[in-house]
């Protein structure tokens, strides 16, 4: 789950890190009242969405009067900015964000991360701060340091010196900068966040420290243990069939293709995606059911995918263990019904009652179509749609 960046900074605050005062904006008529509660006569107003790229996209403007961020805000309230991070059809920007403008002298760039492959925290710094990481990391990877701390209830000081060590800080900056560090580890632990960015991570002409933007990410899978992070959550920047899935439990990710996936097992989906691929089309999402799907949840599913307009065949892909083949094959049928299914339908099935689900998509009436392997599948589909 991601939030947004005037959230991330709050959440920062709360911590005890340096971060400029700010104040978010839901409509125009709250503009005269919230600016009073900061001190300043320049501004930066930021367009809220859940996407980088924000300033190449014209939604971060530098003001120098309260008119002005009046007229500037006026012309990013439902302006849809389209960032390299959100795809072509972009992002329409309902909140914005108004904080304090900073004098800045340096930029960096300081994030963490959890790292799978080492069961470590990742600590990513560099001085090539206000890019695009990912930039850096390819033209000058020598600019970007890593460094993997164990998980513990704290971090230690040796870790810390390794962390900001690139950033050549003075004695003064370095205790400011070793608070930061202990902070964003705490966030991470605490609020169980999958990324912290800070990017930029100022020095400002006064020498200080100052968080200029902050990024966060959450592990969805364990934000039933984290209410007040899940009151975060802006359903307005999420896919709507995204949402509709998660109603259900089902791990459901929208992608641009034409073929609609339905499957057990991650591992099975994405070898799913991969051979469809293989045949020359896009799959139309990801979907996982899981392993113990009911006929009702296995009927949202399948509804799930004819919601996507670009969906010209499904192709149904089940390994039946707890879920049994003959459950899988009630919901499709039912929903296929429901829904008065018009397009092409390609079901394999195999293991826990496949003989039986067989059977019930056969006597169904339904226009389906077996197939004996996933590479046959991925054939009949790929054919079926042409």
């Amino acid at each position: 789950m991601n939030i947004h960046e005037h959230q991330a900074k709050q959440l920062l605050k709360k911590y005890g890190a340096p971060v400029s005062n700010g104040v978010v904006i839901y409509k125009l008529e709250e503009i005269k009242k919230e600016i009073t509660k900061l001190n300043s006569t320049n501004y930066v107003l930021k367009a809220q969405i859940h996407a980088g790229g924000r300033g190449k996209a014209g939604g971060v403007k530098l003001i120098k009067n309260i008119s002005e961020i009046e007229n500037e805000a006026k012309n990013l309230f439902g302006k849809t900015l389209v960032t390299h991070q959100t795809g072509p059809e972009g992002k329409k920007v309902k909140r914005l964000y108004i904080e304090e403008a900073s004098d800045i002298e340096k930029e960096f760039y300081l994030s963490c991360l959890v790292d799978r492959d080492s069961s470590k925290i990742a600590f990513i710094s560099s001085t090539e701060g206000g890019m695009d990481i990912e930039k850096v990391a390819i033209d000058t990877p020598e600019k970007i340091i890593t460094t993997k701390v164990d998980l513990a209830e704290k971090i230690q000081e040796s870790d810390i010196e390794k962390i900001i060590k690139p950033f050549n800080f003075n004695e003064e900056q370095k205790i400011d900068a070793n608070n930061l560090v202990q902070v964003l580890f705490k966030i991470l632990i605490e609020k169980d966040a999958t990324l912290i960015e800070i990017n930029p991570l100022i020095i400002t002409k006064k020498k200080k420290i100052l968080c200029l933007d902050a990024k966060m990410n959450f592990d969805d899978n364990a934000i039933f243990r984290r209410p007040d992070i899940l009151e975060l959550r802006d359903l307005n920047e999420e896919d709507p069939a995204e949402i509709e899935a998660s109603k259900h439990d089902l791990a459901y990710i929208k992608l641009n293709g034409s073929i609609g996936c339905m499957v057990n097992g991650a591992g099975l989906a994405m070898a799913t995606m991969d051979i469809i691929k293989l045949y020359g089309k896009e799959p139309a999402n990801f979907l996982d059911v899981g392993g113990g799907a009911t006929k009702e949840k296995v009927s949202a599913a399948f509804k799930l995918i004819l919601s996507d307009k670009n969906v010209r065949g499904i192709l149904i892909n089940i390994f039946g263990g707890i879920m049994r083949c003959d459950v899988l094959a009630e919901g499709v049928v039912a929903a296929a019904k429901e829904t008065n299914l018009k397009v092409p339908l390609v079901v394999r099935l195999a293991g826990t009652n496949f003989k039986e689900g067989k059977e019930i998509l056969d006597k169904s009436g339904l226009k389906i179509l077996s197939a004996v392997d996933l590479n046959d599948a991925a054939k009949k589909i790929v054919e079926a749609i042409k």
